[in-house]
């Protein structure tokens, strides 16, 4: 898939060739590649590359594994490599296709131009740029900023770059731009398992991601994510920002924070399957434990617990397709709209879910929809609070379908506290029970509701 290799020096031939394959339209796969010569570095071993616990050994064998064009390092049992500073390292964008890539993105989204434009200083990393197909195995090892060092984050994968990670922990990654520990570009892979990435920063004004911003393929599984921050004026995703296809798997958001949207995760302009895995006690301006802005997401077999937003404390969809299948959406909290979800001018099926518990302090205790075409299929929604209407569900604009379903025992202090729907087309049918709602289950709608009763 990959058939370009930025390099700095002329690369040995491989012994390995990396290995990728699609699986369901995203990319997956092993990035296994030999490396062989480092004498006084590192003990060699086969195919891989032993790296003592010392942090000028790391950057060293990173050195080497790029100029041989790949290479797999093997880092020591859960020893601790501090960094203290950021690795100085010429780097021209790979011969300007990031440059040529974002001036056509520009073009395709005129506004971004407004943006400020990209400071190549603030986009520093501790250890050497991933060109190759490089894999670390971490085997419990961390690898931490100096909490008084400069900031920079750990990895930034580049065009033709492959970064194979796993086992290792991440800790205090520091970056004025995008990805507090991680930055995988356009043209790069990523996969990572079995990582933890704890209290990263991204200061980005317009970007985000505090502990990785993916806008390449990437696949993500077995992680962790535990207070991390995407702290700009605009920061999207406090855990991980995907701006490109994105596969994340069995893995934890907890105590993230963004300042616009996302504050587990933030899919904007991306494509991201998201499947086992649990969102808790995050928080954000928008989408307390994950958003979809103008992007396309599919998620399954997911728990959005105890999050905290403006606007969808639990998940915020915009502009968006968020297909959503076996969720568990409970004790979310919106200050303004849609404790468990909101919904904005989008597309979303919401099938075989439970959201309960959930609370706004104004309109869509459960689910906020405006503008949006939301289909509920054997889903419960029920127990959920609002301060003004719809403690259940309140549709404005659009049209809401309601199959198999169950509205019930959510509370508002205003009527209806079931299923409001205003200028909008309302779909029930005859298995669908709304019942038990305060003060009313769909009375004081403004358009018609069927198979409702008061």
């Amino acid at each position: 898939m990959f058939t370009y290799r930025a390099s700095r020096r002329p690369a040995r031939p491989r012994r390995r060739r990396s290995q990728w394959f699609l699986t369901g339209g995203l990319v997956a796969g092993g990035m296994v590649v030999a490396t062989t010569g480092l004498t006084g570095v590192a003990a060699v071993a086969a195919d891989r590359v032993t790296v003592p616990c010392d942090s000028d050994r790391l950057i060293a064998a990173l050195v080497r594994a790029n100029a041989e064009g790949g290479g797999e390092l093997r880092l020591a049992r859960k020893c601790t490599y501090t960094l203290t500073e950021a690795f100085q390292q010429p780097d021209d964008y790979d011969g300007g296709i990031r440059d040529a890539r974002e001036a056509a993105d520009t073009a395709e989204n005129p506004g971004d131009a407004e943006t400020p434009p990209r400071d190549p200083k603030d986009d520093k990393a501790g250890l050497p740029v991933i060109y190759h197909a490089i894999t670390i195995r971490g085997e419990g090892a961390t690898i931490r900023r100096d909490p008084d060092a400069d900031e920079f984050r750990f990895f930034t994968v580049r065009d033709g770059g492959e970064l194979n990670l796993s086992d290792v922990v991440l800790k205090n990654g520091r970056s004025a731009a995008e990805g507090g520990s991680i930055h995988v570009v356009h043209g790069a892979a990523a996969a990572v398992r079995r990582t933890t990435i704890i209290g990263s920063t991204s200061r980005s004004a317009e970007g985000g991601g505090g502990a990785v911003f993916n806008d390449g393929n990437m696949v993500v599984s077995d992680s962790t994510f535990v207070g991390n921050r995407a702290v700009g004026k605009e920061g999207k995703g406090g855990g991980l920002l995907n701006g490109g296809v994105l596969t994340l798997d069995k893995s934890k958001f907890f105590e993230n924070t963004a300042a616009s949207y996302g504050g587990g995760l933030g899919n904007y302009r991306g494509a991201a399957e998201i499947h086992r895995s649990t969102f808790a006690d995050n928080k954000a301006a928008q989408g307390g434990g994950f958003a979809s802005f103008s992007a396309r997401s599919k998620v399954s077999d997911v728990r959005v617990i105890g999050n905290t937003a403006e606007v969808g404390g639990g998940i915020a969809n915009s502009d968006a397709v968020l297909y959503l299948r076996g969720m568990t959406i409970r004790d979310n909290t919106a200050t303004v709209k849609g404790g468990g979800i909101s919904t904005f001018q989008g597309l979303l099926p919401l099938d075989e879910s439970t959201i309960t518990h959930n609370t706004s302090e104004g309109d869509g205790g459960g689910i906020y929809s405006e503008k949006s075409n939301l289909l509920v299929r054997r889903s419960d929604v029920s127990r959920n609070d609002a301060d003004k209407k719809a403690g259940g569900i309140f549709v404005t604009m659009g049209q809401i379908s309601l199959f198999k379903s169950r509205v019930a025992d959510n509370v508002s202090d205003v009527r209806p506290g079931g299923l409001f729907v205003d200028k909008a087309q309302a779909k029930v049918d005859d298995e669908t029970e709304i019942s038990g709602n305060e003060p009313s289950n769909c009375l004081d709608s403004t358009a018609p509701v069927p198979n409702c009763f008061r």
